[in-house]
Protein backbone atom coordinates (compact mmCIF):
# COMPACT_ATOMS: atom_id res chain seq x y z
CA UNK A 1 0.00 0.00 0.00
CA UNK A 2 1.30 3.44 -0.88
CA UNK A 3 0.32 6.87 0.42
CA UNK A 4 -0.49 8.06 -3.09
CA UNK A 5 -3.24 5.52 -3.71
CA UNK A 6 -6.93 6.38 -3.63
CA UNK A 7 -7.62 3.44 -1.30
CA UNK A 8 -5.12 4.79 1.23
CA UNK A 9 -6.46 8.35 0.94
CA UNK A 10 -10.17 7.56 0.97
CA UNK A 11 -10.36 4.45 3.16
CA UNK A 12 -7.25 3.47 5.12
CA UNK A 13 -6.14 6.85 6.53
CA UNK A 14 -9.65 8.08 7.50
CA UNK A 15 -10.42 4.71 9.13
CA UNK A 16 -7.16 4.84 11.07
CA UNK A 17 -7.79 8.38 12.33
CA UNK A 18 -11.38 7.53 13.31
CA UNK A 19 -10.28 4.43 15.24
CA UNK A 20 -7.43 6.25 16.97
CA UNK A 21 -9.61 9.10 18.17
CA UNK A 22 -12.82 7.14 18.78
CA UNK A 23 -11.69 6.78 22.38
CA UNK A 24 -9.45 9.04 24.41
CA UNK A 25 -7.02 6.61 26.01
CA UNK A 26 -3.42 6.47 24.82
CA UNK A 27 -3.31 2.68 25.17
CA UNK A 28 -6.26 2.43 22.80
CA UNK A 29 -4.60 4.76 20.27
CA UNK A 30 -1.30 2.86 20.45
CA UNK A 31 -3.09 -0.45 19.97
CA UNK A 32 -5.07 0.87 17.02
CA UNK A 33 -1.92 2.26 15.43
CA UNK A 34 -0.13 -1.09 15.80
CA UNK A 35 -3.04 -2.93 14.16
CA UNK A 36 -3.29 -0.47 11.27
CA UNK A 37 0.50 -0.41 10.83
CA UNK A 38 0.68 -4.20 10.59
CA UNK A 39 -2.21 -4.23 8.10
CA UNK A 40 -0.46 -1.51 6.08
CA UNK A 41 2.81 -3.46 6.00
CA UNK A 42 1.16 -6.81 5.27
CA UNK A 43 -0.94 -5.43 2.42
CA UNK A 44 1.38 -6.63 -0.33
CA UNK A 45 2.95 -9.72 1.24
CA UNK A 46 1.63 -10.78 4.67
CA UNK A 47 4.50 -13.15 5.47
CA UNK A 48 7.04 -10.28 5.78
CA UNK A 49 5.25 -9.09 8.91
CA UNK A 50 6.67 -12.09 10.77
CA UNK A 51 10.21 -11.06 9.81
CA UNK A 52 9.64 -7.60 11.26
CA UNK A 53 8.06 -9.07 14.42
CA UNK A 54 11.06 -11.37 14.86
CA UNK A 55 13.42 -8.40 14.48
CA UNK A 56 11.54 -6.43 17.13
CA UNK A 57 11.47 -9.43 19.52
CA UNK A 58 15.22 -10.11 19.23
CA UNK A 59 16.16 -6.47 19.79
CA UNK A 60 13.61 -6.06 22.59
CA UNK A 61 15.25 -8.88 24.55
CA UNK A 62 18.80 -7.73 23.76
CA UNK A 63 18.09 -4.13 24.80
CA UNK A 64 16.64 -5.26 28.12
CA UNK A 65 19.78 -7.30 28.86
CA UNK A 66 22.01 -4.37 27.92
CA UNK A 67 19.97 -1.89 29.95
CA UNK A 68 20.01 -4.15 33.00
CA UNK A 69 23.81 -4.21 32.85
CA UNK A 70 23.89 -0.40 32.55
CA UNK A 71 21.70 -0.03 35.62
CA UNK A 72 23.76 -2.51 37.66
CA UNK A 73 26.98 -0.71 36.86
CA UNK A 74 25.48 2.58 37.97
CA UNK A 75 23.92 1.34 41.21
CA UNK A 76 26.47 -1.19 42.49
CA UNK A 77 30.03 -0.82 43.67
CA UNK A 78 31.56 -3.82 41.94
CA UNK A 79 34.64 -4.97 43.80
CA UNK A 80 35.15 -8.14 41.81
CA UNK A 81 37.16 -7.59 38.69
CA UNK A 82 35.82 -10.84 37.22
CA UNK A 83 32.24 -9.78 37.95
CA UNK A 84 32.73 -6.51 36.10
CA UNK A 85 34.14 -8.32 33.08
CA UNK A 86 31.24 -10.76 33.00
CA UNK A 87 28.65 -8.02 33.06
CA UNK A 88 30.44 -6.12 30.31
CA UNK A 89 30.79 -9.31 28.31
CA UNK A 90 27.07 -10.07 28.64
CA UNK A 91 26.18 -6.67 27.26
CA UNK A 92 28.58 -7.06 24.35
CA UNK A 93 27.23 -10.52 23.57
CA UNK A 94 23.66 -9.19 23.58
CA UNK A 95 24.66 -6.27 21.33
CA UNK A 96 26.64 -8.40 18.88
CA UNK A 97 24.00 -11.14 18.75
CA UNK A 98 21.13 -8.74 18.03
CA UNK A 99 23.14 -6.64 15.55
CA UNK A 100 24.27 -9.83 13.78
CA UNK A 101 20.66 -10.93 13.49
CA UNK A 102 19.57 -7.54 12.12
CA UNK A 103 22.38 -7.22 9.61
CA UNK A 104 22.12 -10.91 8.74
CA UNK A 105 18.45 -10.54 7.81
CA UNK A 106 19.33 -7.53 5.67
CA UNK A 107 22.12 -9.48 3.96
CA UNK A 108 19.92 -12.49 3.29
CA UNK A 109 16.89 -10.67 1.96
CA UNK A 110 18.56 -7.75 0.19
CA UNK A 111 22.13 -8.70 -0.67
CA UNK A 112 22.34 -12.49 -1.00
CA UNK A 113 21.78 -12.47 -4.76
CA UNK A 114 24.27 -9.63 -5.23
CA UNK A 115 26.91 -11.40 -3.13
CA UNK A 116 26.54 -14.70 -4.99
CA UNK A 117 26.65 -12.97 -8.39
CA UNK A 118 29.80 -11.11 -7.37
CA UNK A 119 31.41 -14.30 -6.04
CA UNK A 120 30.56 -16.13 -9.28
CA UNK A 121 32.09 -13.30 -11.34
CA UNK A 122 35.31 -13.36 -9.30
CA UNK A 123 35.73 -17.13 -9.21
CA UNK A 124 34.14 -18.20 -12.52
CA UNK A 125 31.87 -20.52 -10.56
CA UNK A 126 28.17 -20.90 -11.33
CA UNK A 127 26.56 -21.09 -7.93
CA UNK A 128 22.77 -20.72 -8.05
CA UNK A 129 21.73 -17.13 -7.42
CA UNK A 130 19.00 -16.95 -4.76
CA UNK A 131 15.86 -15.12 -5.81
CA UNK A 132 14.40 -13.77 -2.58
CA UNK A 133 11.67 -11.14 -2.60
CA UNK A 134 12.83 -7.95 -0.90
CA UNK A 135 10.61 -7.00 2.06
CA UNK A 136 9.57 -3.38 1.54
CA UNK A 137 11.26 -0.96 3.92
CA UNK A 138 13.66 -3.51 5.44
CA UNK A 139 16.59 -1.08 5.12
CA UNK A 140 14.69 1.63 6.97
CA UNK A 141 13.38 -0.37 9.90
CA UNK A 142 16.68 -2.26 10.27
CA UNK A 143 18.57 1.01 10.64
CA UNK A 144 15.97 2.27 13.12
CA UNK A 145 16.27 -0.77 15.36
CA UNK A 146 20.08 -0.71 15.12
CA UNK A 147 20.13 2.93 16.23
CA UNK A 148 17.86 2.04 19.17
CA UNK A 149 20.13 -0.85 20.19
CA UNK A 150 23.27 1.29 19.91
CA UNK A 151 21.74 4.13 21.96
CA UNK A 152 20.73 1.71 24.73
CA UNK A 153 24.24 0.18 24.72
CA UNK A 154 25.85 3.61 24.98
CA UNK A 155 23.50 4.59 27.79
CA UNK A 156 21.95 7.41 25.80
CA UNK A 157 18.42 6.06 26.21
CA UNK A 158 16.69 3.53 28.42
CA UNK A 159 15.42 0.27 26.99
CA UNK A 160 11.69 0.14 26.30
CA UNK A 161 10.19 -2.38 28.74
CA UNK A 162 6.90 -2.63 26.84
CA UNK A 163 7.07 -4.86 23.77
CA UNK A 164 3.96 -3.24 22.16
CA UNK A 165 5.53 0.22 22.49
CA UNK A 166 8.77 -0.93 20.86
CA UNK A 167 6.72 -2.60 18.13
CA UNK A 168 4.86 0.67 17.63
CA UNK A 169 8.16 2.53 17.24
CA UNK A 170 9.36 0.15 14.52
CA UNK A 171 6.08 -0.51 12.72
CA UNK A 172 4.46 2.95 12.74
CA UNK A 173 3.14 3.12 9.19
CA UNK A 174 3.85 6.78 8.29
CA UNK A 175 7.61 6.16 8.25
CA UNK A 176 7.80 2.36 8.02
CA UNK A 177 8.56 1.64 4.38
CA UNK A 178 10.42 4.70 3.09
CA UNK A 179 11.56 6.71 6.08
CA UNK A 180 12.59 9.08 7.38
CA UNK A 181 14.80 7.00 9.68
CA UNK A 182 13.38 7.93 13.09
CA UNK A 183 15.51 7.44 16.20
CA UNK A 184 13.81 6.05 19.26
CA UNK A 185 15.11 8.85 21.48
CA UNK A 186 13.38 11.43 19.26
CA UNK A 187 9.89 10.01 19.84
CA UNK A 188 10.29 7.96 23.05
CA UNK A 189 8.28 10.43 25.11
CA UNK A 190 5.52 10.66 22.52
CA UNK A 191 5.09 6.89 22.41
CA UNK A 192 4.15 6.93 26.07
CA UNK A 193 2.67 10.40 26.42
CA UNK A 194 1.24 12.51 23.60
CA UNK A 195 -1.74 14.57 22.62
CA UNK A 196 -3.01 15.83 19.28
CA UNK A 197 -4.41 19.35 19.30
CA UNK A 198 -6.16 21.36 16.61
CA UNK A 199 -2.96 23.08 15.52
CA UNK A 200 -1.13 19.79 15.11
CA UNK A 201 -3.98 18.30 13.09
CA UNK A 202 -4.14 21.33 10.80
CA UNK A 203 -0.37 21.40 10.35
CA UNK A 204 -0.39 17.69 9.60
CA UNK A 205 -3.13 17.96 6.98
CA UNK A 206 -1.33 20.88 5.35
CA UNK A 207 2.03 19.06 5.23
CA UNK A 208 0.38 15.88 3.94
CA UNK A 209 -1.43 17.81 1.18
CA UNK A 210 1.80 19.48 0.05
CA UNK A 211 3.58 16.12 -0.02
CA UNK A 212 0.78 14.44 -1.93
CA UNK A 213 0.78 17.23 -4.52
CA UNK A 214 4.55 16.92 -4.87
CA UNK A 215 4.08 13.25 -5.61
CA UNK A 216 0.95 13.25 -7.77
CA UNK A 217 1.53 16.45 -9.71
CA UNK A 218 5.30 16.98 -9.80
CA UNK A 219 7.13 13.67 -9.26
CA UNK A 220 4.84 11.56 -11.43
CA UNK A 221 4.85 14.08 -14.28
CA UNK A 222 8.63 14.46 -14.17
CA UNK A 223 8.96 10.69 -14.12
CA UNK A 224 6.73 10.24 -17.15
CA UNK A 225 8.81 12.85 -19.02
CA UNK A 226 12.16 11.34 -18.06
CA UNK A 227 11.41 7.69 -18.73
CA UNK A 228 11.35 8.04 -22.52
CA UNK A 229 14.67 9.86 -22.73
CA UNK A 230 16.46 7.54 -20.31
CA UNK A 231 15.11 4.31 -21.75
CA UNK A 232 17.99 2.28 -23.29
CA UNK A 233 15.60 1.17 -26.04
CA UNK A 234 15.59 4.78 -27.32
CA UNK A 235 19.34 5.43 -27.10
CA UNK A 236 19.84 5.21 -30.88
CA UNK A 237 17.63 8.24 -31.49
CA UNK A 238 18.72 10.22 -28.41
CA UNK A 239 20.11 13.71 -28.95
CA UNK A 240 22.44 15.60 -26.60
CA UNK A 241 19.67 17.94 -25.47
CA UNK A 242 17.30 14.98 -25.11
CA UNK A 243 19.75 13.21 -22.80
CA UNK A 244 20.14 16.31 -20.62
CA UNK A 245 16.38 16.88 -20.59
CA UNK A 246 15.71 13.30 -19.47
CA UNK A 247 18.37 13.60 -16.78
CA UNK A 248 16.96 16.92 -15.57
CA UNK A 249 13.48 15.42 -15.29
CA UNK A 250 14.84 12.44 -13.35
CA UNK A 251 16.79 14.81 -11.09
CA UNK A 252 13.55 16.61 -10.29
CA UNK A 253 11.55 13.38 -10.02
CA UNK A 254 13.75 11.73 -7.41
CA UNK A 255 13.74 14.85 -5.24
CA UNK A 256 9.99 15.39 -5.45
CA UNK A 257 9.32 11.67 -5.02
CA UNK A 258 11.33 11.13 -1.86
CA UNK A 259 10.71 14.52 -0.27
CA UNK A 260 6.98 14.01 -0.96
CA UNK A 261 7.01 10.76 1.00
CA UNK A 262 8.86 12.46 3.85
CA UNK A 263 6.39 15.35 3.82
CA UNK A 264 3.44 12.97 3.98
CA UNK A 265 5.10 10.94 6.75
CA UNK A 266 5.80 14.08 8.78
CA UNK A 267 2.25 15.32 8.16
CA UNK A 268 0.63 12.07 9.28
CA UNK A 269 2.97 12.04 12.27
CA UNK A 270 1.55 15.42 13.31
CA UNK A 271 -2.00 14.11 12.90
CA UNK A 272 -1.18 11.19 15.20
CA UNK A 273 0.80 13.19 17.77
CA UNK A 274 4.36 12.40 16.62
CA UNK A 275 6.86 15.05 15.57
CA UNK A 276 9.42 13.69 13.10
CA UNK A 277 12.46 15.71 12.18
CA UNK A 278 12.98 17.21 8.74
CA UNK A 279 14.48 14.95 6.10
CA UNK A 280 14.98 17.42 3.22
CA UNK A 281 15.86 21.11 3.26
CA UNK A 282 15.90 22.26 -0.36
CA UNK A 283 19.05 20.27 -1.27
CA UNK A 284 19.24 21.63 -4.82
CA UNK A 285 20.07 25.13 -3.59
CA UNK A 286 23.36 23.83 -2.15
CA UNK A 287 26.74 25.16 -3.27
CA UNK A 288 28.87 22.16 -2.34
CA UNK A 289 28.55 18.40 -2.09
CA UNK A 290 29.08 18.64 1.66
CA UNK A 291 26.17 21.07 1.99
CA UNK A 292 24.05 18.92 -0.32
CA UNK A 293 24.32 15.95 2.04
CA UNK A 294 23.41 18.14 4.99
CA UNK A 295 20.15 18.86 3.19
CA UNK A 296 19.43 15.59 1.34
CA UNK A 297 18.03 12.55 3.21
CA UNK A 298 19.17 14.06 6.51
CA UNK A 299 18.09 11.06 8.61
CA UNK A 300 20.32 8.68 6.61
CA UNK A 301 23.30 11.06 6.60
CA UNK A 302 23.06 11.57 10.36
CA UNK A 303 22.75 7.80 10.92
CA UNK A 304 26.01 7.07 9.11
CA UNK A 305 27.70 10.03 10.80
CA UNK A 306 26.71 9.04 14.35
CA UNK A 307 26.88 5.24 14.10
CA UNK A 308 29.66 4.64 11.57
CA UNK A 309 31.83 7.70 10.86
CA UNK A 310 32.32 8.98 14.41
CA UNK A 311 32.85 5.51 16.00
CA UNK A 312 35.52 4.81 13.35
CA UNK A 313 37.37 7.95 14.42
CA UNK A 314 35.59 10.65 12.44
CA UNK A 315 37.92 13.39 11.28
CA UNK A 316 40.40 12.84 14.12
CA UNK A 317 42.17 9.82 12.62
CA UNK A 318 42.04 7.97 9.31
CA UNK A 319 39.53 10.47 7.97
CA UNK A 320 39.82 9.43 4.32
CA UNK A 321 39.46 5.74 5.19
CA UNK A 322 36.44 6.51 7.34
CA UNK A 323 34.84 8.57 4.59
CA UNK A 324 35.46 5.77 2.09
CA UNK A 325 33.71 3.24 4.31
CA UNK A 326 30.76 5.56 4.98
CA UNK A 327 30.16 6.41 1.33
CA UNK A 328 30.61 2.83 0.12
CA UNK A 329 28.01 1.75 2.69
CA UNK A 330 25.75 4.67 1.76
CA UNK A 331 25.77 3.54 -1.85
CA UNK A 332 25.29 -0.12 -0.96
CA UNK A 333 22.39 0.75 1.36
CA UNK A 334 20.51 2.15 -1.61
CA UNK A 335 20.66 -1.05 -3.61
CA UNK A 336 22.32 -4.42 -4.11
CA UNK A 337 24.17 -3.48 -7.26
CA UNK A 338 27.60 -2.12 -8.12
CA UNK A 339 26.15 1.02 -9.68
CA UNK A 340 24.93 2.10 -6.23
CA UNK A 341 28.37 1.47 -4.72
CA UNK A 342 29.91 3.59 -7.48
CA UNK A 343 27.29 6.26 -6.83
CA UNK A 344 28.31 6.38 -3.17
CA UNK A 345 32.01 6.49 -4.04
CA UNK A 346 31.33 9.26 -6.57
CA UNK A 347 30.30 11.44 -3.62
CA UNK A 348 33.25 10.19 -1.58
CA UNK A 349 35.61 11.59 -4.25
CA UNK A 350 34.04 15.05 -4.14
CA UNK A 351 33.70 15.12 -0.35
CA UNK A 352 37.44 14.40 -0.05
CA UNK A 353 38.26 16.98 -2.74
CA UNK A 354 36.23 19.60 -0.91
CA UNK A 355 37.85 18.85 2.43
CA UNK A 356 41.42 18.55 1.11
CA UNK A 357 41.63 20.83 -1.95
CA UNK A 358 38.56 22.86 -2.81
CA UNK A 359 38.38 24.32 0.71
CA UNK A 360 41.36 26.50 -0.32
CA UNK A 361 39.46 28.11 -3.17
CA UNK A 362 38.51 31.67 -2.20
CA UNK A 363 34.99 32.20 -0.94
CA UNK A 364 34.77 35.08 -3.41
CA UNK A 365 33.93 32.62 -6.20
CA UNK A 366 30.43 33.67 -7.36
CA UNK A 367 27.59 31.63 -5.88
CA UNK A 368 26.26 30.82 -9.33
CA UNK A 369 29.46 28.95 -10.25
CA UNK A 370 29.48 27.02 -6.98
CA UNK A 371 25.86 26.09 -7.56
CA UNK A 372 26.57 25.01 -11.15
CA UNK A 373 29.40 22.80 -9.91
CA UNK A 374 27.13 21.16 -7.33
CA UNK A 375 24.31 20.50 -9.79
CA UNK A 376 26.69 19.02 -12.37
CA UNK A 377 28.07 16.61 -9.75
CA UNK A 378 24.61 15.66 -8.54
CA UNK A 379 23.09 15.16 -11.98
CA UNK A 380 25.98 13.03 -13.23
CA UNK A 381 25.68 11.06 -10.00
CA UNK A 382 22.02 10.35 -10.78
CA UNK A 383 23.15 8.65 -14.00
CA UNK A 384 25.07 6.12 -11.87
CA UNK A 385 22.03 5.79 -9.64
CA UNK A 386 19.53 5.24 -12.46
CA UNK A 387 21.24 2.56 -14.58
CA UNK A 388 22.05 -0.77 -12.92
CA UNK A 389 23.81 -1.92 -16.11
CA UNK A 390 27.17 -0.14 -16.22
CA UNK A 391 27.32 -0.44 -20.02
CA UNK A 392 24.12 1.59 -20.26
CA UNK A 393 25.65 4.11 -17.87
CA UNK A 394 28.66 4.59 -20.14
CA UNK A 395 26.49 4.93 -23.26
CA UNK A 396 24.20 7.51 -21.64
CA UNK A 397 27.13 9.53 -20.29
CA UNK A 398 28.53 9.55 -23.83
CA UNK A 399 25.22 10.88 -25.17
CA UNK A 400 25.31 13.72 -22.63
CA UNK A 401 28.61 14.90 -24.10
CA UNK A 402 27.88 14.20 -27.76
CA UNK A 403 29.44 10.77 -28.16
CA UNK A 404 27.12 8.73 -30.39
CA UNK A 405 24.28 11.23 -29.97
CA UNK A 406 21.70 11.83 -32.70
CA UNK A 407 22.51 15.52 -33.17
CA UNK A 408 22.19 18.28 -30.61
CA UNK A 409 18.40 18.52 -30.45
CA UNK A 410 15.55 16.69 -32.17
CA UNK A 411 12.08 17.74 -33.22
CA UNK A 412 10.38 15.50 -30.67
CA UNK A 413 12.18 17.30 -27.83
CA UNK A 414 11.25 20.72 -29.21
CA UNK A 415 7.59 19.72 -29.16
CA UNK A 416 7.96 18.26 -25.63
CA UNK A 417 9.51 21.50 -24.38
CA UNK A 418 6.80 23.66 -25.94
CA UNK A 419 4.04 21.49 -24.49
CA UNK A 420 5.52 21.45 -20.97
CA UNK A 421 7.38 24.75 -20.63
CA UNK A 422 5.18 26.12 -17.82
CA UNK A 423 5.26 22.85 -15.89
CA UNK A 424 9.06 22.66 -16.19
CA UNK A 425 9.49 26.23 -14.92
CA UNK A 426 7.13 25.59 -12.01
CA UNK A 427 8.95 22.36 -11.11
CA UNK A 428 12.30 24.18 -11.12
CA UNK A 429 10.93 26.92 -8.85
CA UNK A 430 9.42 24.31 -6.53
CA UNK A 431 12.94 23.06 -5.72
CA UNK A 432 14.00 26.36 -4.18
CA UNK A 433 12.87 28.47 -1.25
CA UNK A 434 10.67 30.68 -3.43
CA UNK A 435 7.97 28.05 -2.97
CA UNK A 436 7.75 29.25 0.65
CA UNK A 437 6.39 32.66 -0.40
CA UNK A 438 2.71 31.66 0.18
CA UNK A 439 3.60 30.66 3.75
CA UNK A 440 5.28 34.03 4.32
CA UNK A 441 2.23 35.87 2.96
CA UNK A 442 -0.08 33.81 5.20
CA UNK A 443 2.02 34.57 8.29
CA UNK A 444 2.02 38.29 7.42
CA UNK A 445 -1.77 38.52 7.20
CA UNK A 446 -2.19 36.33 10.28
CA UNK A 447 -0.47 39.06 12.32
CA UNK A 448 -2.58 41.95 11.00
CA UNK A 449 -5.64 41.28 13.16
CA UNK A 450 -8.34 38.75 13.91
CA UNK A 451 -10.41 39.37 10.75
CA UNK A 452 -7.35 39.16 8.52
CA UNK A 453 -6.18 36.05 10.39
CA UNK A 454 -9.53 34.30 9.90
CA UNK A 455 -9.60 35.18 6.22
CA UNK A 456 -6.01 33.99 5.74
CA UNK A 457 -6.78 30.74 7.57
CA UNK A 458 -9.86 30.12 5.40
CA UNK A 459 -7.98 30.83 2.17
CA UNK A 460 -5.10 28.65 3.29
CA UNK A 461 -7.29 25.61 3.81
CA UNK A 462 -9.22 26.25 0.62
CA UNK A 463 -5.83 25.97 -1.06
CA UNK A 464 -5.05 22.81 0.93
CA UNK A 465 -8.40 21.33 -0.14
CA UNK A 466 -7.60 22.29 -3.72
CA UNK A 467 -4.25 20.50 -3.55
CA UNK A 468 -5.92 17.36 -2.21
CA UNK A 469 -8.58 17.47 -4.93
CA UNK A 470 -6.09 18.07 -7.76
CA UNK A 471 -3.85 15.29 -6.44
CA UNK A 472 -6.78 12.84 -6.25
CA UNK A 473 -7.79 13.68 -9.82
CA UNK A 474 -4.20 13.22 -11.02
CA UNK A 475 -3.91 9.88 -9.24
CA UNK A 476 -7.21 8.66 -10.64
CA UNK A 477 -6.10 9.38 -14.19
CA UNK A 478 -2.45 8.35 -13.97
CA UNK A 479 -1.21 4.76 -13.96
CA UNK A 480 2.42 5.88 -13.49
CA UNK A 481 2.68 6.09 -9.70
CA UNK A 482 5.87 4.48 -8.35
CA UNK A 483 7.70 5.47 -5.18
CA UNK A 484 11.41 5.23 -6.05
CA UNK A 485 12.58 4.68 -2.47
CA UNK A 486 10.22 1.73 -1.88
CA UNK A 487 12.90 -0.55 -3.35
CA UNK A 488 15.28 0.32 -0.53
Amino acid sequence: MVFSSLFFLCVFLPACLLCCFARGGLSWRNGALIVFSLIFYAWGEPVVVFLMLATVAVNYAAALLIDRGNRNRQSDELTSRDGTQKRGALQKVALVAAATFDIGMLLVFKYSGFLVETFNALTSLKLPVPEIALPIGISFYTFQILSYLADVYRGETEAQTSFPKLLLYVSLFPQLVAGPIVRYSHIAREIGERTTNFEDMCAGIERFAVGLAKKAVLANTCGSLSITYMDPAHFDSLSVAGAWFGLLMYTLQIYFDFSAYSDMAIGMGHMLGFHYRENFRYPYISQSVTEFWRRWHISLSSFFRDYVYIPLGGGRRHRIRNLFIVWALTGLWHGASWNFVLWGLWYFIFIVLEKQVLCRIPAAVPRVFRHMYLMLVVMLGWVLFYFTDLRETVVFLGKLFGVGANGFIDMGLRIELMNNVFFILFALFACIRIIGIPKTIYEYFSRKGSNWARAAFALKYVAVGGLLLISAVMLAGNSYNPFIYFRF
